[in-house]
C-alpha cells in the first residue's frame, strides 16, 4: 500500500490537520456577560418589621439567590420612597418595579381587589392558596390587575388573625355603635353598618392613634406582629376570632413592562420565588403566633376574650349584604365572588370530615380548654352533606 493510500485509509490525514491546528494560537470564545437588573421594591410595612416586612426581604433574597445576582432587588419600607398606601400607584406608574402589600388596601381602585386578600367569614389560608393555585383565583387576580399594568403574585399569608385590640368591652352589637376602629376590607363595611366609624391608618400609625384616643380599637394581624408593635401597652382587651380576616394573602405586585423586559428564566424565578415566600410566611406566623400569645397572656397579662356569638352572627349578616351589593354593581366582581363561594362550599364539605373533624376530635381527646362556639366539639356528629 502506498503511503498516500495508507493515510487516507487510517484517517491520519485528518489527524495531521488537527495537529497543525493545535499548533496555532488558541483564541477563547467571546462570552457575553449576563445583563444585571436592579429593581426597587416598595412595601406597606415598616422596614424589616417581623413577619410582613421580613417577608418582603425574604422574597427579595430568594430572587437574588436563585438568579445568582442577575436580578437584584432592594427593599424599601413604608415611607422611604412612597407612603404605605401609595404602593399600588408607584408600581402601576412604573416609578418602581415591585411592591409588597395587601390587595384589600386598593378597594378605591376597584372593590374586586379586596377578594384577593381575604373576605370576612371566607377562606382560611390553606383554602385561599388552594383557590388561587388550583381554583382559578390567580387567573382572576391577573385579570383584575391587567388594566393597571400590574402582574400580581401571592407572596405570603398571615393565617387566621385576631379580631383586634379594644379599649371598650364588646358584649353586644350596640357596643360597636360609635366605635372608632381601624379595619380594612369588607370588615369596614360591616362596622359601618353597625354604626361604628372606620379609620384608615397604616400599621406604623396604630400605636400613636390608640394612645391618643384617635381610635378606640384596631385590628392588625395576630400575636406575633401585635406584640412587636406593643399594642398591649395601650389597649385593654384582646378579642378573637378574626371574623374579618380568616386567612389574609399578601401580594407581590410587579410592573408589567418591567416583568416583560426580563428573560424568561428570570420571570420564572420571580413567579416561583413568590410561591416559596407565600408558604414561608404562613409557616413563620403559625410558629411564632403561639409563642407570642403565650407572652402576651402570661407575661403581659393581656385580657384575652372571645367575641360574643350574637355579635359575630350579626356581623356576618352585614358582611353578606355588603358583598352582595358590591358584586351586583359589576359583572367581574360578581364572577370573582361566585368563584370563591363555589370553592368554599366544595372545600368545606371536605374540611368537615378532615380538618374540622380532626381538630374537634383532638380537643375532645386531649380535654383541652373549650370556649363555647370556638370549639364546637360533639362526641357524635352527623356526617356532613357532601
Amino acid at each position: 500500500m502506498k503511503r498516500r493510500d495508507f493515510i487516507k485509509a487510517t484517517g491520519l490525514g485528518g489527524l495531521a490537520v488537527s495537529s497543525a491546528a493545535l499548533a496555532a494560537p488558541v483564541v477563547a470564545p467571546v462570552v457575553q456577560p449576563h445583563k444585571t437588573y436592579k429593581w426597587k421594591m416598595v412595601t406597606s410595612w415598616p422596614k424589616n418589621f417581623p413577619g410582613l416586612g421580613a417577608g418582603a426581604e425574604f422574597l427579595a433574597k430568594i430572587i437574588n439567590d436563585l438568579s445568582d445576582g442577575q436580578l437584584q432587588i432592594k427593599v424599601y419600607g413604608a415611607g422611604e420612597i412612597v407612603p404605605a398606601m401609595e404602593v399600588f400607584d408607584a408600581v402601576s406608574q412604573g416609578k418602581v418595579e415591585m411592591g409588597h402589600s395587601a390587595s384589600y388596601y386598593w378597594r378605591n381602585k376597584g372593590a374586586v381587589n379586596q377578594f384577593f386578600t381575604t373576605i370576612p367569614f371566607g377562606l382560611t389560608a390553606q383554602e385561599m392558596n388552594a383557590w388561587l393555585y388550583y381554583g382559578g383565583g390567580m387567573d382572576l387576580w391577573r385579570e383584575a390587575y391587567e388594566h393597571h399594568g400590574l402582574i400580581p403574585t401571592a407572596a405570603g399569608n398571615t393565617g387566621v388573625q385576631m379580631a383586634g385590640w379594644f379599649n371598650r368591652e364588646i358584649n353586644d352589637i350596640q357596643d360597636l355603635s360609635g366605635l372608632k376602629m381601624r379595619i380594612p376590607g369588607f370588615g369596614a363595611n360591616a362596622l359601618t353598618a353597625a354604626k361604628g366609624t372606620v379609620v384608615t391608618l397604616a400599621g406604623g400609625e396604630l400605636f400613636s392613634a390608640l394612645q391618643s384616643g384617635a381610635i378606640d380599637a384596631t385590628e392588625w394581624v395576630g400575636p406575633y406582629n401585635d406584640l412587636a408593635f406593643g399594642l398591649y401597652k395601650i389597649a385593654k382587651y384582646y378579642y378573637y376570632p378574626a371574623w374579618h380576616e380568616p386567612g389574609s394573602t399578601m401580594e407581590c405586585m410587579i410592573n408589567k413592562k418591567a416583568y416583560e423586559s426580563l428573560p424568561k428564566q428570570l420571570q420564572n424565578i420571580v413567579t416561583y420565588a413568590s410561591r416559596v415566600a407565600n408558604q414561608d410566611m404562613l409557616a413563620e406566623f403559625t410558629a411564632k403566633n403561639g409563642q407570642a400569645l403565650h407572652t402576651l397572656v402570661n407575661e403581659h397579662r393581656v385580657d384575652l376574650r372571645p367575641l360574643p356569638f350574637a355579635v359575630l352572627k350579626q356581623m356576618r349578616q352585614y358582611v353578606d349584604e355588603a358583598i352582595r351589593n358590591e358584586a351586583a354593581k359589576d359583572p367581574f366582581t360578581q364572577k370573582v365572588y361566585d368563584s370563591i363561594e363555589q370553592f368554599r362550599q366544595q372545600v368545606s364539605a371536605w374540611h368537615d370530615v378532615s380538618e374540622r373533624a380532626y381538630m374537634n376530635m383532638r380537643a375532645l381527646i386531649n380535654d383541652s380548654k373549650k370556649f363555647d362556639y370556638c370549639t364546637p366539639v360533639v362526641e357524635e356528629a352527623r356526617p356532613p352533606t357532601v
